[in-house]
């Protein structure tokens, strides 16, 4: 990367001339927000890249999500695409189910997230038996394990991604702590054209075209390292 980022619109100008840009450092050395980010605006008590993040998603329609080594990266829409391709194999979900190809958790997850246009992540986990009631005095039934998990796989595979940060409001009407991720599918964040620019090139080809980019955005990097990083 060769953008040191002091504001959003330089986080928007990354994230527009690189087209993967991920938030956290990695195997490719330099290739991180984290790595060209003002301290003043990454950990400071006014609003910096934590606090951009859900504006920045929701300006550019780009993707975020632990893409990448289970980490968090933007990716801008056209290169989501290829992203998707190659990380769904080509399977829509539905194709992905008939072939047995999607463990139970995760069909549960994906069809709980899908079923709304989009779903808070404390949500997902009320509705979905992930927390245990609130009831004292009685015994209650044992929630349901692997959320984390599962949406990670998911997010890894390109079938969720989280399209926006809500916060909590005090007495005041002021945010505080950090964002609760909002999740959704990229059919219905990105429309119903997704599905038909998302299938038009094989994996393989996706997949060069991946490696191809983050090659020029990394010059240095050797074959085994943009290979790790794509998984």
């Amino acid at each position: 990367m060769d953008i040191y980022i002091r504001s959003k619109e330089d986080l928007i100008e990354a994230i527009e001339r690189c087209g993967i840009v991920p938030f956290f450092s990695n195997n490719i050395k330099g290739y991180s927000i984290e790595e060209n980010v003002d301290p003043k605006v990454y950990f400071s008590d006014g609003p910096g890249v934590w606090e951009w993040k859900g504006p920045v998603i929701q300006e550019l329609r780009c993707a975020y999500g632990k893409f990448f080594l289970n980490k968090a990266c933007f990716i801008a829409k056209e290169w989501f695409y290829d992203f998707a391709n190659y990380r769904r194999d080509g399977y829509d979900f539905d194709a992905r189910v008939n072939d047995g190809l999607v463990g139970y958790k995760e069909q549960f997850l994906y069809e709980l997230i899908s079923s709304r246009h989009s779903m808070l992540s404390k949500t997902a986990k009320a509705l979905g038996g992930y927390v245990k009631p609130k009831e004292k005095g009685r015994d209650v039934w044992e929630p349901r394990k692997g959320f984390d998990t599962s949406i990670n796989r998911l997010m890894m595979k390109g079938y969720i991604l989280i399209i926006d940060f809500d916060y909590e409001v005090d007495k005041n009407g002021e945010f505080y702590g950090w964002g609760i991720s909002r999740y959704s599918t990229p059919e219905e964040f990105f429309g119903k054209g997704f599905a038909k620019k998302c299938y038009k090139r094989s994996p393989e080809e996706s997949y060069r075209r991946l490696f191809k980019q983050i090659k020029k955005l990394n010059p240095d990097a050797d074959e085994l390292q943009i290979r790790k990083f794509l998984g």
